[in-house]
């Protein structure tokens, strides 16, 4: 493995036939900015540049160009946001599993804030071809009163052209933590079309997404339950336990939950992190 004087990794690494993709981010603040301080790379993940549309606070694009992912693939990301940081990263575009014979693919991400520090992670959705066998785990820690405002929105099949995901594995594992103590832990297994239906699955919708906020109180909850919209075939529900306020939502069609996530977010980032809701511009093309 080559590394040029930046740090930064410029080797692939293809194993067995199947690639690995890591991505290591460190920011920091420099002069009342938040900047990008260490970028390690393997492979096909990786970052460009920091974006500043909002003054100090730095918004990624994390960029994996195959934008595919087959059985035995493995993607890794890592994020440690430091003291006094603002940071917001999103993805251009939605990430692909396609059909496996049998051999899983791995995506994993490590988050950690520090005190201080304030994350939003907003990748775009996950979608889940019929064959497809993914375990997907995303780890938060939080340290002292980081703040925290994130999603994960996964497509099981392609609704728009009414495809199921009646057959494959998704294994969805989420754990937030703060200071080493449990916030949330909760984990959603698909099993070759189990639990796709019924009152007590997923309704025959295909779209499953969580929203999470932390240092939220009951006034928070209710300006976030008064800004959803009417919408009989979207169900959501809000949640509050202690500062952490979930959201869960199925809907017939991704469009319909980044919307609503959205909505959210514009109205819980002034509230919870003193700043207006500022859409990263790869949103709108």
């Amino acid at each position: 493995m080559h590394a040029d004087p930046r740090g930064v990794s410029n080797a692939v690494h293809q194993i067995s036939g199947a690639w690995l993709g890591k991505l290591d981010l460190d920011l920091d603040v420099r002069a009342g900015r938040t900047v990008l301080v260490r970028q390690r790379h393997i492979g096909p993940l990786r970052v460009q540049r920091a974006f500043y549309p909002e003054g100090s606070a730095c918004h990624l694009y994390l960029l994996h160009p195959p934008g595919g992912v087959v059985g035995g693939d493995r993607l890794e990301i890592a994020l440690d946001v430091a003291s006094g940081a603002r940071v917001l990263a999103t993805t251009p575009g939605a990430s692909k599993f396609y059909r496996s014979p049998g051999a899983l693919a791995i995506s994993q991400q490590r988050l950690k804030v520090a005190g201080g520090g304030q994350l939003e992670w907003f990748p775009q959705e996950n979608i889940l071809f019929p064959g497809a066998r993914l375990r997907s785990e995303t780890a938060i820690e939080l340290a002292g009163d980081a703040r925290f405002i994130g999603w994960e929105i996964h497509s099981l099949g392609r609704p728009v052209i009414r495809e199921r995901f009646d057959t494959g594995t998704a294994d969805f594992l989420f754990n937030l933590h703060r200071e080493g103590e449990p916030l949330l832990r909760e984990r959603l297994r698909v099993r070759e079309g189990e639990g796709l239906d019924g009152p007590t699955g997923l309704r025959g919708l295909p779209i499953v997404a969580t929203f999470i906020a932390t240092g939220a109180s009951s006034r928070d909850l209710d300006a976030a339950r008064q800004s959803l919209p009417d919408e009989n075939e979207l169900l959501i529900g809000l949640t509050l336990m202690d500062d952490l306020l979930v959201a869960r939502c199925l809907a017939p069609a991704v469009e319909s939950a980044h919307q609503t996530f959205r909505l959210l977010w514009g109205i819980l980032r002034p509230r919870l992190m003193g700043r207006d809701a500022c859409p990263p511009r790869i949103w709108s093309t």
